[in-house]
This record gives structure tokens, sequence and C-alpha cells, in this order.
């Protein structure tokens, strides 16, 4: 899958993919990440992406030309790919989303800056996303959130593809609780269930905790189970 991502801080997405399981997505040619400076897609002299909002009020709005101009320009080139603005006003991102998201061979990532964008920018999006119901400084972490996510599920990123079954939302419950060596720490021990051996109980027990935390910590989400 090929990621484009569309922002006026394109530094901002070294460090993060240099590392772990995304960079051996991309040194495996499993995920490519394009970085298009916005700036690169002004016609002035100045690389101008801003200016003052009509009608008055703080803050600078991002200008529609150079943004409109990226977002065709990739899509000349990938047309079968999907554009996603980030956004607080957008969706809220879920694991059903990231699955379907998956799905696609390409996603464009427009990320925003200042007091936000262009309202016409919006009608050249396919799908407006946020990852939470707070403000960023800008769409680029928000970006970063959502090529992670999506990466994981793509077949080869993982090393096993097991470990996508048992998470957390994949089946709308939170996980159970999980445990390592040593079997006693500090007085606090290992469920003795998970010693037993007898895997039908323990998938039972861990059926119990998944309901019983999802419960105390996210009451909301047994309205969809």
């Amino acid at each position: 899958m090929q990621f484009n991502v569309i922002t006026l801080f394109p530094e901002m997405f070294g460090d993060p993919f240099e590392a772990s399981i995304l960079k051996r997505a991309q040194e495996k040619g499993l995920i490519k990440i394009a970085l298009h400076n916005l700036r690169d897609y002004c016609t002035d002299k100045h690389r101008v992406t801003d200016d003052v909002p009509y009608g008055g009020g703080v803050g600078m709005v991002m200008k529609p030309e150079p943004l409109i101009t990226a977002i065709e320009a990739i899509r000349a080139s990938q047309p079968e790919g999907k554009t996603l603005l980030m956004t607080p006003q957008g969706k809220r991102l879920g694991q059903k989303d990231a699955q379907r998201l998956s799905g696609h061979s390409s996603l464009t990532l427009v990320c925003g800056r200042y007091e936000g964008i262009d309202e016409r920018v919006r009608s050249f999006a396919d799908e407006e996303i946020s990852i939470g119901d707070y403000i960023l400084t800008g769409g680029e972490f928000a970006a970063m959130v959502v090529i992670d996510t999506v990466s994981r599920l793509l077949p080869g990123v993982l090393g096993d593809s097991n470990a996508l079954v048992e998470e957390s939302f994949t089946e709308t419950l939170l996980e159970a609780p999980q445990y390592t060596r040593p079997r006693v720490f500090r007085d606090m021990e290992v469920p003795e269930i998970l010693l037993s051996g007898n895997h039908a109980a323990i998938e039972r027990w861990r059926q119990q905790q998944a309901l019983k935390r999802t419960s105390e910590r996210r009451p909301d989400l047994l309205s969809e189970v």
C-alpha cells in the first residue's frame, strides 16, 4: 500500500517510521510513505499556503489552490486511491474503519494547519477522519496514527497474523489481561487458570475478563456487541 501525505512539515515524518515494524514493512516493500511538501504545489513567488479568513477572525486559513492542486496531482497518478482529510470535524477513527481502509491500494492523507482549511477543499476529499475529540497543532500526528493502524493490518506487516485476532476492539471488547514470566512478582501472582493447560477454560476466562474490563472501562462499547 502507498500512503501519500500532503503536509507543510514533511520533516515530522522521519523518525516515527524509521524503527520497528513500520521500518521493516517499508524495507520489505509492503508499504510506501510518500511525503508531499504543500509548498511545492504553490505557484506564487513566496510559496504562500495560508491567508486571512474572510469575515474576520483570529489566525490564518489554509488556501484552497495548493491543497487541491496537490490532491489532483496525486489522484491523476493513483486514480484508485482514497483521499482522507485529517480534521477534528471528521468521523472518529475506529478499528473497523482501519480494516476497511486497509483494503485500498493507496491513501492520501491531507494534513491541515493553523485555524483550518478553506471549506472548498472538503469536496475534494473522499472522507474526513478524526482520531479523537481533541485539537492537535496540525493533522500530521493524526496522519501518523492512520498510517500505523492501517499498516499493521496489511498481510505480512506483523510477524504473527494471529496477533490481530485477539486485540482490543477487534471484536468490540477490550482485550483480556495478559501475563508473562515471572509467575510471582512482588507478591502479585499470575492467575492460576492460565497455568492450568486447560485451553477451553482459559478461553472462557479471557472472554469473561474481556467483558468485565469493557464493562468497567468502556461500557459504551457494549452497545455494539
